[in-house]
């Protein structure tokens, strides 16, 4: 598949690549205003129309080792708050850089954010306004992955943007394994079949089934962000007709 400049797209976070490494819990303001002035220069240079979906694991997350013993939709639900610090931290790093932007819930909140409405989400974009969506599905069981998924389909996203640690889909762990191969693109079902850690399986499955891109690429390389939506080959693209 021939990479092109995308106009509308949906930008996956996860709560980790906010986490400041000094405090445990906390968030990293350095990389929240990165990926603020990234998204701001996007905006302005290419009138790119930006939603965004963020996970909390640097806070909480649902099936982690500090949620154990606890009833499983409790601790979800602490995690879907989680997301939504993380998403007030960048709503409040976007408006700093003159970007307006709009936190949508799945879980009604209005002193802090509007709940989430397909349309009036839509219409921010087209008004060139970041949505940020927080609080997951507003179900337990469902992983920001999915929620990504989902959200980008409903919104007509032409791909997801899976920013990691990592500067693409390998197929061992390159932390590990020194000579661990990246991929430039690869299928759908590849990943399901190889267990590779790009999202989760229901996430996979429906972008699969909805022929949505994904490229993982590495966050935290200044300018990665615009290079994507630019349409330069930066990290893994993952399709329904892969190259692997």
């Amino acid at each position: 598949m021939t990479r092109r400049p995308l106009k509308r797209v949906l930008l996956k976070l996860s709560g980790e690549a906010f986490s400041d490494p000094t405090v445990q819990g906390g968030i990293d303001p350095a990389v929240v205003r990165q990926v603020a002035g990234e998204v701001a220069e996007l905006i302005e240079a290419d009138g790119t129309e930006i939603a965004i979906v963020v996970g909390g694991g640097n806070i909480f997350r649902g099936n982690s080792p500090s949620a154990a013993g606890m009833d499983r939709s409790s601790a979800d639900q602490m995690g879907m708050l989680a997301t939504v610090i993380n998403a007030l931290a960048l709503q409040d790093a976007l408006e700093k850089v003159g970007v307006p932007t709009r936190v949508q819930t799945a879980i009604w909140m209005q002193q802090v954010a509007e709940p989430y409405i397909r349309r009036k989400a839509m219409r921010h974009l087209e008004k060139k306004r970041v949505v940020v969506f927080a609080a997951g599905l507003g179900a337990p069981y469902f992983t920001t992955d999915t929620t990504a998924a989902q959200r980008a389909l409903e919104i007509g996203a032409e791909a997801i943007l899976k920013g990691t640690q990592v500067d693409g889909v390998y197929d061992r762990d390159p932390k590990i394994h020194a000579d661990a191969e990246r991929f430039d693109e690869i299928d759908f079902l590849s990943v399901l079949n190889r267990g590779l850690r790009v999202m989760d399986a229901t996430a996979i499955s429906l972008c699969m089934d909805n022929d949505l891109p994904i490229v993982v690429f590495e966050l935290l390389r200044a300018g990665n962000i615009g290079r994507v939506v630019r349409g330069e080959a930066v990290g893994t693209l993952v399709t329904g007709t892969g190259g692997a």
